[in-house]
């Protein structure tokens, strides 16, 4: 049951993240690219903070530096994917990013030496395939923009798979929490070092970034935190891969986006994916009670 529970909440964090495609834009025409991630991580450790002062109480060395080691990760990985950003374009970024689906179990492999499950590489092959098809347009050359996003892929195959690592042992709130005020010190000694500190906030600017910190990074980070005990890093990895569908059924609704055949075989190929690493355990649950 437990197990369920976990894939929910990361359902509900691809959901999440989907529609924080959109307002990242909304927010990228008033603020700059770090001033978006220093108000959302700033704000979301405050939220954190107000929601679960007791666990400050709780906190050890383990929880304080492996906290920072994902925070730093999660820092790098959206510092990428934003620079990125700049030099390609949105699709060939989101892409890219979510090449980290078939990262995870290469990592596994070579740090833990964790058997590369042929179940979850089949998930993870063909969930690669349709965000190919949902997002990939035009030309396939690769540029600087490209090769950051292919960076930060690898950067967020890392925070998956320490982040499934760690909430093994330590409080996955905790590890949330310390993670947010990383990311937020980060973000902020950027955002100085740049001298692009704002003096004003337009109310489209204010919204976004409260809807980024609430949904997009508080509630979905704390879901995937949690369920991350519960799950292996690939299965999630496959699973957060419906990111992209989201993004691209909410882009179809709300901004009315032209569906095409291509998006359409995409969302089928990512469902499959989600379904042979979802079916796995009862399939050879299946095959041990038939040996028996």
């Amino acid at each position: 049951m437990k197990q369920y529970i976990g894939d929910g909440m990361l359902l509900v964090t691809a959901f999440v993240w989907g529609s924080g495609f959109v307002v990242t834009a909304i927010a990228l025409d008033y603020l700059t690219p770090f001033q978006v991630m220093a108000g959302r991580f700033i704000l979301a450790s405050i939220i954190l903070s107000l929601l679960f002062a007791y666990k400050f109480k709780s906190f050890t060395k383990a929880i304080v530096w492996k906290g920072a080691i994902l925070g730093t990760i999660l820092f790098i990985g959206f510092a990428l994917q934003t620079v990125g950003l700049q030099f390609t374009t949105p699709s060939k970024n989101a892409f890219l990013t979510a090449v980290n689906v078939v990262i995870v179990p290469v990592i596994a492999y070579f740090i833990f030496k964790r058997k590369i499950d042929r179940h979850e590489t089949i998930g993870s092959i063909l969930a690669i395939i349709g965000i190919g098809f949902l997002t990939l347009q035009g030309t396939l050359t690769m540029n600087i923009g490209d090769a950051l996003s292919l960076a930060c892929a690898v950067a967020f195959a890392f925070d998956i798979f320490y982040t499934n690592l760690f909430v093994q042992k330590e409080d996955a709130i905790s590890l949330t929490i310390v993670q947010f005020y990383t990311a937020s010190l980060l973000s902020v000694l950027i955002v100085f070092l740049q001298g692009d500190i704002p003096v004003s906030f337009e109310r489209e600017a204010i919204l976004s970034i409260v809807y980024l910190a609430v949904f997009s990074t508080t509630v979905a980070y704390v879901f995937q935190n949690v369920a991350f005990r519960y799950t292996t890093a690939t299965k999630a990895a496959i699973i957060l891969s419906l990111e992209s569908f989201f993004g691209m059924l909410l882009s179809v609704l709300l901004l009315h986006e032209a569906l095409t055949g291509r998006m359409v075989i995409g969302a089928i190929l990512i469902m499959a994916a989600i379904l042979i690493a979802e079916v796995k355990p009862s399939f050879q649950h299946k095959k041990i009670k038939e040996g028996m």
